[in-house]
């Protein structure tokens, strides 16, 4: 039985083809974050009700107490928003966490989601603001994204991934010759699997591989060794050439 750690690596294709690792955030970690937050907030309101306590005496109780709570919602709506959407992406607990906010490409994420995202934690805080919502959420979703999350389309990752290990491409032992025609830009292709094949794990390779089967004639490890010796001989023939 395979169990899923709470943080993960995973793997995002964009449109145009480019895969790209971002190693999600679990509910534990984020919570962590929360907190701090929390305890900056409420150092800030603490200041900020001294402060409204001591004027109160000039500009009256009433007029102190209305500018308290207009400060109180203003942090506690837009607090996150602001760090959010700017440029590192994250609040202070969620840097001190070595976290951030992305869109779900891996792209800094807009004013718009970060409005979104933060908007909707009033849903994510039932029932009785014990997040019961938006921590089901996280677990029910491969990427671990609350209700907020899910709407703004984005994802909370480590500002940091650990380097992956990569298995080594493996060498072809022999030239195969092409035999049907290929296009300058398929046999361009078909070179450059044999160049990066050494980025990609085993399975990845084989995967890519899978696709050009009808050229190969096999798959799985067998197709990958046969593309890689295709190409092999592509390039030698290109060197004999030269």
């Amino acid at each position: 039985m395979v169990v899923e750690k709470l943080d993960t690596l995973q793997t995002v294709e964009l449109a145009e083809g480019i895969e790209i690792r971002l190693r999600i955030a679990g509910p534990l970690v984020r919570a962590g974050a929360y907190l701090v937050d929390l305890v900056i907030r409420s150092a800030i309101l603490t200041v900020i009700s001294l402060a409204m306590a001591i004027s109160g005496i000039a500009i009256g109780g009433k007029v102190a107490m209305g500018l308290f709570l207009l400060a109180w919602f203003l942090l506690d709506w837009f607090y996150p928003v602001i760090f959010e959407a700017g440029k590192r992406g994250a609040t202070p607990g969620k840097r001190v966490a070595g976290l951030r906010v992305v869109q779900a490409t891996g792209s800094p994420i807009t004013l718009g989601q970060a409005v979104v995202r933060n908007f909707l934690r009033f849903i994510d805080g039932m029932p009785f603001f014990t997040y019961g919502i938006g921590l089901g959420s996280c677990l029910a979703s491969r990427r671990f994204q609350r209700l907020g999350d899910l709407a703004a389309g984005t994802v909370v990752v480590y500002t940091k991934t650990a380097p992956e290990i990569i298995i080594a491409a493996p060498p072809p032992m022999q030239s195969v010759p092409i035999s049907v025609g290929l296009t300058a830009d398929e046999t361009r292709a078909l070179v450059l699997f044999r160049e990066r094949a050494g980025l990609w794990s085993e399975g990845r390779r084989a995967e890519i591989g899978d696709h050009v089967s009808a050229l190969s004639g096999a798959s799985g490890t067998a197709g990958v060794n046969r593309l890689m010796s295709m190409a092999h001989w592509v390039q030698e023939k290109r060197e004999g050439g030269t």
